[in-house]
């Protein structure tokens, strides 16, 4: 009896060790791999896949979406939708898979179509279907088959689609194995009410028509993050995507509100990365690319922000850079409280063919906003503005050298550069989580 007591008390003793380690850690999971030797490893072969996912000739890859965005207008030609059997695909990625009936049999075309600096990210393509069916998420150290959580651990490519209608409740931050894809068509799929999700030193990831909402912090723990390794995770911080040290990341078609910190978060030596066609709601802290100023790793950062909705209730941070590149593309901008694109730390921003609709709010009509720099040293970073449309008010202040375009001298079909902020309500129509049936065009 003595025995077991003095047992007793030692796991307490135990526990109580472990819980204050992790409140004297730095709130971020992240911070553990400082101390997992197993994300240690991880981690620094993340940053070495990301030094090769790096394009040295940025600018060239910008003016290849510019060109893929000016052929999809002239096949629909000019101001009239493409129709394909009564489906209208207003922008080069929802061309690639969205005119087809049979997409459920073809899901995989998916794999094909992500365009920008995560161009090269296929997911889960080489590997088998995984269906989800339970939409529980109870253990964290053995995950159920057929739950989320079980799939996105697994070691091999998985391409991961959902039986049926589901809201998700993570009870803890879901975080990914490399070479996924999470698919949510022909579904309704929710995360929600709880944690959100970790792409924390992985690859080749695709996010894609799923709903995320009303993210909530975590109390972290011991959590499972791969077969064969668990470890201990400080307190989720409530965002509803976290990209941390990872690369070759689409993120397509999400519907995404009401987090309790950033939407979706790109930092610590994140590249080749691709945010298209999703739609924003209801939030503070939208997007954030670049983690701190002093992060070096940043500096590799290159992120596409293309087709997507910014609609009602967003305060600011769509995005908010620092360090990288970040091409900001046909993206349609309504009403913000505070700003629309800002960022610090000598980020190059190249904005191209978005309309910005300013609030009636006087004080709020500017685009952009600076931090923790005076203007003598702004006015050296690359913010440019190109063919965008301005509403009620709204004003783009840019700084640094002009746009270097790689194709010159300009070919017909890409003046549309000149001229695309007025096609960015039609490319941008159908933003965010599509409700799609097997049989029919979604």
């Amino acid at each position: 009896m003595a025995m077991a007591l003095s047992n007793h008390k030692f796991s307490i003793l135990v526990l109580i060790i472990i819980l204050s380690f992790v409140l004297l850690l730095p709130k971020s999971g992240a911070a553990i791999a400082k101390y997992d030797e197993y994300l240690k490893k991880r981690a620094q072969a993340s940053l070495e896949e990301s030094r090769k996912a790096f394009n040295p000739n940025p600018e060239e890859l910008a003016d290849d979406l510019n060109d893929q965005v000016s052929e999809t207008l002239t096949r629909e030609g000019g101001k009239r939708n493409l129709r394909q059997g009564g489906c209208k695909a207003t922008n080069p990625i929802d061309r690639c898979w969205r005119c087809d009936p049979n997409w459920d049999k073809n899901r995989k075309q998916l794999a094909e179509c992500a365009r920008g600096f995560g161009h090269r990210a296929t997911g889960g393509k080489s590997g088998r279907y995984y269906v989800v069916t339970d939409p529980s998420d109870n253990d964290m150290d053995k995950p159920k088959p057929g739950t989320l959580r079980h799939a996105v651990i697994q070691p091999q490519p998985l391409w991961i689609i959902f039986g049926r209608n589901m809201v998700i409740t993570l009870k803890e931050e879901l975080i990914f194995a490399s070479d996924k894809t999470v698919d949510g068509r022909g579904a309704e799929v929710h995360i929600a009410y709880g944690a959100g999700i970790t792409l924390q030193f992985v690859h080749n990831v695709i996010i894609h028509n799923i709903w995320i909402h009303d993210i909530v912090p975590e109390p972290g723990g011991m959590i499972r993050d791969a077969v064969d390794h668990i470890g201990l995770r400080t307190q989720s911080d409530g965002d509803g995507i976290s990209v941390f040290g990872s690369n070759n990341i689409w993120i397509d078609h999400v519907s995404l509100s009401k987090g309790t910190d950033g939407l979706i978060d790109v930092i610590e030596g994140s590249t080749a990365v691709t945010i298209s066609n999703c739609k924003f709601n209801n939030h503070n802290d939208v997007m954030l690319l670049g983690a701190h100023d002093g992060s070096n790793k940043d500096s590799i950062m290159q992120v596409t922000v293309a087709f997507n909705q910014f609609g009602e209730g967003l305060i600011q941070r769509m995005p908010r850079c620092r360090l990288g590149f970040v091409h900001v593309i046909n993206n349609d901008y309504d009403s913000w409280g505070l700003y629309a694109i800002g960022g610090s730390a000598h980020s190059t921003i190249i904005s191209q063919g978005n309309r910005f609709k300013a609030s009636n709010n006087p004080d709020t009509k500017q685009v952009t906003r600076r931090a923790y720099a005076s203007e003598s040293e702004w006015k050296k970073w690359q913010w440019r503005s190109e063919g965008d449309m301005f509403l009620n008010g709204a004003y783009f202040v840019e700084s640094g050298p002009p746009i270097k375009h790689t194709k010159l001298p300009l070919r017909k079909k890409n003046s549309i550069k000149f001229r695309p902020g007025s096609f960015a309500g039609r490319l941008t129509r159908y933003a965010g989580a599509r409700m799609c049936f097997p049989g029919k065009l979604c």
